[in-house]
């Protein structure tokens, strides 16, 4: 017993000796606490929601009222032609839409059914559901509100780019990113500091090779196995799972090298603060906690608390969780997806741009 006391005396003294590693292991998980606390968050409130009311009557205002009560929908009145509805809806203007037809409150006069229309957004299927289930709740009120109409009014419901609402479709591709990210950033960030632990990483410093050969032969064979993981990924959900593909593969293929080059940065700059392979390892653990987390991969953007929607735009993963969701669900093509794609080319530019700097000065 007096040997194993010995050790854990070693070994928390290791521990408390390395300030990095203190807060690792106590600040990091608090912040994440709090931070994630808020951020996920499976309730589903504010559904963006596009209104055609082709009637503009009495009625017709009565009946969207209702569905504006509470913090459920939030309607918006659009000017756009109902034929250009799904444009909308790719660019995620809105998830949901409602259409009320021109003779709505006439039919409802002369006793006769009236039908509305709900379309949803079927990506997220948790949600649509949902949205699908409050809507029906709303308009069932309305009519028992409304004791003279009879036949009452009736939901007719669509589900776009999920019609079987389908979870597996919506949480596929947001696996594909998370593995992109974490092959990325682990394996980069470690590899690096396994090289200066093991004391080679001055000695091929001392050779011919430049720093930017170095950086390139370091970061090049992980950026290689993160398209392979991309590829194998998707073939599972698509011949597995049996998972649609609406989109571009050169879209798709281009906009992941494109977030590729934003992690191999993170992880590059993960390296030059963190001495030991365990080290990098939390700081990859708790940075990919932090991008999957206030992704959208779980919950939904809008549904987290305003200050938190903000924090996510610091997230890279955010971006690509809708190109590679919108370009495999919807078809998104670049028109659809040009805030994004913009988002996505800044973070690359700069983050691996500021890792080269970091790392070019701590290696020379």
């Amino acid at each position: 017993m007096g040997s194993v006391r010995a050790l854990v005396k070693k070994e928390f003294r290791q521990v408390f000796r390395d300030a990095v590693m203190l807060r690792l292991i106590f600040v990091a998980p608090i912040l994440q606490m709090l931070l994630l606390g808020y951020a996920v968050n499976f309730d589903v409130k504010k559904i963006r929601t596009a209104l055609y009311d082709y009637d503009r009557s009495r009625m017709s205002r009565e009946f969207v009222r209702s569905f504006s009560v509470g913090d459920y929908f939030v309607i918006a009145p659009t000017e756009v032609p109902l034929t250009n509805v799904e444009l909308g809806f790719k660019e995620s203007e809105y998830t949901a839409a409602l259409v009320i037809p021109k003779a709505f409150s006439e039919r409802l006069d002369e006793g006769r059914p009236a039908t509305v229309g709900f379309w949803v957004d079927g990506t997220n299927a948790n949600s649509a559901g949902i949205a699908l289930g409050y809507a029906g709740v709303i308009t069932q009120t309305f009519n028992e509100r409304h004791t003279g109409i009879s036949p009452p009014i009736t939901l007719r419901q669509k589900v776009l780019y999920n019609p079987e609402v389908k979870s597996v479709n919506y949480m596929v591709p947001g696996v594909v990113a998370i593995l992109i990210s974490l092959v990325t950033v682990m394996l980069t960030s470690m590899a690096i500091v396994r090289e200066r632990e093991a004391g080679t990483l001055e000695q091929v410093m001392v050779t011919p090779i430049s720093v930017r050969a170095f950086i390139l032969g370091k970061t090049m064979p992980f950026a290689l196995l993160a398209f392979v993981e991309i590829s194998v990924a998707l073939a599972v959900g698509i011949l597995w799972f049996g998972i649609p593909f609406a989109g571009s593969w050169a879209l798709l293929y281009g906009l992941s090298f494109v977030f590729i080059f934003t992690t191999l940065g993170v992880g590059m700059l993960i390296s030059t603060v963190s001495t030991t392979q365990q080290q990098a390892m939390f700081f990859a653990w708790f940075f990919s906690l932090f991008t999957i987390m206030t992704s959208g991969f779980f919950t939904p953007i809008e549904n987290m608390p305003r200050v938190v929607q903000y924090i996510t735009l610091l997230n890279p993963m955010r971006y690509f969780m809708k190109v590679i969701r919108g370009i495999m669900m919807k078809g998104a093509g670049v028109g659809a997806l040009y805030p994004e794609i913009l988002a996505m080319f800044v973070f690359s530019a700069v983050i691996f741009t500021l890792s080269w700097v970091r790392f070019s000065k701590r290696i020379t």
